[in-house]
């Protein structure tokens, strides 16, 4: 396990060390849990944003704006009856409400 030796503004050593007694955690602990949260928020904030360049320059394009689109009306039977089976029915089957029955039966 790698070490890290960090100043810290006294105010800040002082809530760290607050916290970590009223949480019953060791101070290295919180600092740990603190900067995974960081880098998992950073990383997906990143690849956050590169897929919204890459969906911004598909919609622009309207070659793959067409495929895109064939491509979802293709899998469009696929994900009703993968809805339908999720929600306990059979592919096809009505819902309730189309049949008379009420949701609460």
């Amino acid at each position: 396990m790698g070490t890290l030796t960090l100043r810290l503004p006294d105010d800040l050593d002082n809530r760290l060390t607050r916290f970590a007694k009223s949480e019953d955690i060791s101070r290295s602990e919180l600092a740990r849990a603190a900067l995974e949260k960081f880098l998992l928020d950073a990383e997906r904030e990143r690849i956050m944003s590169e897929m919204t360049v890459a969906f911004r320059a598909l919609a622009t394009n309207p070659k793959a704006r067409a495929e895109s689109l064939a491509i979802a009306e293709e899998f469009l039977p696929l994900d009703i009856e993968s809805l339908e089976i999720s929600e306990g029915r059979k592919p096809g089957e009505p819902l309730p409400e189309e049949s008379g029955e009420g949701w609460w039966k």
